[in-house]
């Protein structure tokens, strides 16, 4: 049991469980974007095109349902493919969304690890391998003038 604990403990204060944990959080801040944004933004103007029509509502029929006395005897039997048809439209507008989010996030990050680029801060751990990028360099010229000599 000691064990466990030991080995709990030591995954709790490396960081993995707070990285998780904040993981999660900002997985669920971001769906709500992503789902504000399919919602809000794209699924009005594509209702106007669609003319208002509920793809969920659309089905076939494979048998009618059989009633009796005002009561339903026999359930209709459908095949409900506008769900599915709706479900694949959200889809691929989350994914879209995603991607575009994600391509934007990847030009700031570009930018940010550009050490020419002085509008944006350099983290300094990209700044440390650059001058050690450098220095590199530096003695290897050095050690090909010697090498000639």
């Amino acid at each position: 049991m000691k064990k466990i604990l030991d080995e709990f403990k030591e995954f709790a204060v490396k960081g993995n469980m707070i990285d998780i944990a904040i993981g999660v959080i900002i997985g669920t801040a971001f769906n709500q974007v992503v789902d504000t944004i399919v919602k809000q933004i794209f699924l009005p103007p594509l209702s106007v095109l669609t003319n208002g029509v509920n793809l969920e509502d659309k089905k076939w029929v494979l048998q009618e349902a059989v009633y009796a006395d005002g009561a339903v005897q026999t359930e209709a039997i459908v095949v409900g493919y506008g769900k599915l048809i709706e479900v694949s439209v959200d889809f691929l507008i989350i994914s879209l969304v995603v991607f575009g989010v994600v391509k934007f996030m990847n030009r700031l990050k570009g930018r940010a690890q550009d050490t020419s680029d002085t509008t944006v801060a350099t983290p300094r751990d990209i700044e440390l391998l650059n001058r050690v990028t450098q220095l590199l360099e530096e003695q290897n010229t050095l050690l090909k003038g010697k090498a000639k000599d």
